[in-house]
């Protein structure tokens, strides 16, 4: 089957967020499922500097006039077959300062309409035959930025071209790509497209809803998310929409790239380590002694670390994290922090961590290599979050044996069993789970996790436990691959 992956970052070259590895790993395992899957990403300075072999493929306009070029080539990923990338490239759009969504004072571009309109539009154009060498069966869009390419594809349909399939993945709904309704002239789509059955939303112009409504299929990145999104709660008003079309939603929970996070090979850790039961895990002990040292913190191996590897909004639930910190450092534990985000919260860390140098460290920005190293050494993941759609950084700490501790929502429901005696016991424990988001439960959480910590052999049990849960892509990518055959269906069977 021949499969067009639509993103708007891809790891190594560009990452924000979770989106950036689920579009690196996942077209690699569908290669290796004998699939011809191929990725179509905007031309950001840091994805034209990854694209190999690069050549022209062709010219084409936009809906609003200015023509773009299309160029092809590989990215190659350390370890793993090259992946064909075809990459628009478009300087006026992408070329900007501060990161591909926002400027330097954080507010999203005035054009970002027509930016991730070209993304779609692009993947449309492919569907009709823009390389004559290539033309996907499947297309599957990415999250609101690529949220129009089911659009284009449902109109083209309807204008006599041949049927493409066409699969909508919700990697966070909360981010809707929503824009004042004047910006749908640049679009290109007919009239009837903006209408509450299609991108109007409450007045104003939605991507993430254009994706949800003409989408063949619709997946999103957990089982547990997939129901949560058709709740007021979670759907963030698209909660309706989504109940309707709940019949062809499925929920596949995201996996890890076994070449890129695997802590017995990775070249970021001074020393790799591998379980069962621990008797290979000298290598954790050492990262975390060198981590400790690195970040200027006590050199305790009796302290737990706790790790938080992270975007700093409220939504990861980083309040709890900062109240229940004095109670944290009370008990001997440390924290190492890594992520950037909203300026209160960046500012607040790095005043507990001016406060207790010792027992606390903060680095604001991200750094992959760094990330590596927090896993490698850390004993506990914090990832508190008000909601989760997936969640890979729970995943992470799984793989790394440092035990993650999470709010029972979202993938991380699906990926964490709480350390209860019977769980512990019957070997399905793998790290400590709370219900309310509130300090008061966090709060219990984490004294669990110091509860644990100090009977060294269920600590063990449980380690072990965590880093043998599986999280391969093989079983994801054999999901993805009947959602696909799905979408080619006829309407209606």
């Amino acid at each position: 089957m021949r499969i067009l992956q639509v993103s708007a970052e891809l790891f190594p070259l560009l990452k924000t967020g979770g989106l950036a590895d689920v579009a690196g790993a996942l077209p690699i395992a569908l290669m290796a499922a004998d699939q011809d899957a191929r990725v179509l990403l905007p031309g950001f300075p840091a994805i034209l500097a990854g694209l190999r072999d690069a050549a022209p493929v062709a010219e084409f306009a936009a809906p609003w006039g200015e023509r773009f070029a299309l160029r092809a080539g590989r990215i190659v990923i350390d370890g793993n077959p090259p992946i064909q990338a075809y990459v628009i490239d478009a300087p006026a759009l992408y070329e900007r300062p501060g990161n591909p969504y926002e400027d330097t004072t954080r507010q999203p571009y005035g054009d970002n309409h027509r930016r991730f309109a070209l993304l779609g539009w692009a993947a449309a154009q492919l569907a009709q035959g823009l390389d004559p060498s290539w033309r996907p069966e499947v297309v599957h869009a990415h999250d609101w930025h690529a949220g129009l390419a089911p659009a284009y594809l449902h109109f083209a349909r309807q204008a006599g071209a041949p049927h493409v399939g066409s699969v909508f993945t919700v990697h966070n709904l909360a981010y809707q790509g929503i824009s004042a309704p004047w910006n749908f002239v640049d679009l290109g789509l007919p009239a009837p497209a903006f209408h509450m059955d299609g991108l109007e939303y409450h007045g104003q112009l939605s991507f993430m809803k254009g994706g949800l409504y003409f989408a063949d299929r619709l997946t999103t990145v957990s089982p547990t998310y997939a129901r949560e999104i058709q709740t007021p709660e979670q759907g963030f008003g698209l909660d309706g929409l989504l109940r309707l079309r709940g019949d062809v939603l499925t929920g596949i929970l995201n996996a890890v790239d076994d070449k890129v996070w695997n802590p017995s090979t990775d070249a970021a850790l001074v020393q790799g380590f591998h379980t069962p039961e621990g008797r290979h895990m000298a290598g954790k002990a050492r990262c975390k002694a060198v981590l400790q040292h690195q970040l200027g913190l006590a050199a305790r191996a009796d302290a737990p670390l706790f790790i938080l590897v992270s975007r700093l909004t409220e939504q990861k639930g980083l309040h709890l994290v900062l109240a229940g910190l004095d109670a944290l450092v009370a008990q001997g534990g440390q924290l190492a922090l890594l992520g950037s985000g909203e300026a209160w919260l960046e500012d607040a860390f790095r005043e507990r961590a001016a406060a207790a140098p010792q027992s606390v460290s903060v680095t604001i920005g991200y750094d992959e290599m760094l990330a590596h190293q927090l896993f490698g050494g850390g004993d506990v993941t914090l990832v508190p979050s008000l909601f989760e759609p997936c969640g890979l950084t729970q995943m992470y700490g799984l793989k790394y044996g440092s035990l993650p501790l999470v709010r029972r929502v979202g993938g991380l429901a699906d990926t964490v069993v709480d350390c209860t005696l019977e769980d512990i016991a019957s070997g399905d424990a793998t790290g400590f789970v709370f219900d309310r988001f509130d300090d008061a439960d966090y709060g219990r959480a984490l004294r669990r996790a110091f509860a644990l910590y100090q009977h060294a052999p269920d600590w063990r049990r449980v380690r072990g436990n965590a880093m043998r849960r599986p999280a391969d892509w093989n079983t994801a990518a054999a999901q993805y691959i009947e959602v696909y055959r799905q979408a080619l269906e006829p309407a209606g069977t």
